[in-house]
């Protein structure tokens, strides 16, 4: 371990930064802790006070974690002490805690002029407040379908966090270190922020290109480029369907082969795969979002409700509006 005190801090900052957290109830555990510790990390290989970092919530006494764990807070909203970042951590269902309060107080601290970011789910929040649009973000990735329905006017990225918008964003879970790590690196230097990572046995830090979700060739045991290229399409017309024909003389191949290849890989036909795939995306749609039903049935490509309906229901067992209410 290095001894205290061993590092010359690149370009570093004079004073103790201070780091306030906005917990939202149900916040995700894992980039809270993503979060703290890196700083808490940086503080002890440096021998120097380089963070603090204090939280807050609603009711200005503890806040819940989707895991049920309880943290203890050191202010309400209404009375948080000066920063020099503000970070707004939410997690599962955040749309349910998106209160008055909560908003409120990021434009008042939008106001005062307070370096505002947002870990894990909560890029919704800030969104919600009116704060990314026409703006680059970063969101887990579960939330894609929904954010994009509700806010189409935040350009949403697949990165695995966005730090150079007026708002950072990352995406949740360890993109909370990498973020974390970027903004040592920053303020201190490269040989801290890899120091820290060390200690951490964090030896996969991404910068913000890296996107969320592994490669297609990886989350389907496959290294064939066409069966790639053939997904990646369905992924984008999704809202527009194109039949197994289209999509093979897009790829550049026979509708045979292209028939072949995802037998061989994936155990279905094109059509079949296509239809899955449109499928969940309703479903996500469906649980994340308030969007009509008909609306979520053009959304992912069917020409009527009805359809929709029978199809979901073959696939799921209930109906599309039976889904929703079994989930809420």
């Amino acid at each position: 371990m290095p001894r205290p005190g061993n590092f010359e801090l690149g370009h570093a900052m004079s004073k103790t930064q201070h780091f306030v957290f906005l917990l939202v109830e149900e916040f995700s555990h894992l980039a809270f802790s993503c979060a703290v510790e890196p700083l808490r990390i940086a503080n002890l290989v440096s021998g120097e006070p380089l963070y603090r970092w204090s939280f807050a919530s609603e009711n200005g006494e503890s806040a819940t974690c989707s895991n049920e764990s309880v943290t203890l807070v050191h202010s309400g909203f209404d009375n948080l002490p000066r920063c020099d970042q503000l970070f707004v951590l939410s997690g599962i269902r955040m749309r349910n805690h998106v209160t008055k309060p909560l908003l409120a107080t990021l434009r008042r601290e939008r106001v005062k002029g307070t370096p505002i970011g947002a870990l894990c789910s909560g890029a919704w929040v800030l969104a919600e407040a009116g704060f990314l649009d026409d703006m680059q973000a970063a969101i887990h990735w579960e939330y894609h379908d929904s954010f994009m329905e509700a806010f189409p006017e935040v350009n949403l990225v697949r990165s695995v966090f966005v730090a150079d918008e007026k708002y950072m964003t990352a995406s949740g879970g360890t993109a909370t270190a990498d973020l974390i790590l970027h903004l040592i690196e920053r303020d201190h230097g490269q040989d801290l922020a890899v120091a820290v990572a060390d200690q951490m046995v964090y030896n996969a830090v991404r910068n913000s290109t890296a996107e969320q979700k592994v490669s297609l060739q990886s989350r389907n045991g496959m290294r064939n480029a066409h069966l790639t290229k053939a997904i990646q399409i369905m992924q984008e017309q999704i809202a527009d369907p194109i039949s197994p024909t289209v999509i093979a003389e897009l790829v550049g191949i026979s509708t045979r082969q292209l028939e072949r290849l995802f037998g061989k890989y994936l155990n279905a036909s094109p059509k079949k795969y296509f239809m899955e795939m449109r499928l969940e995306r309703a479903r996500n749609l469906l649980i994340q979002t308030e969007s009509s039903v008909t609306e979520v049935a053009f959304a992912c490509g069917f020409e009527s409700p009805g359809h929709f309906s029978r199809v979901y229901r073959a696939a799921y067992g209930v109906t599309p509006m039976l889904q929703r209410g079994k989930i809420s």
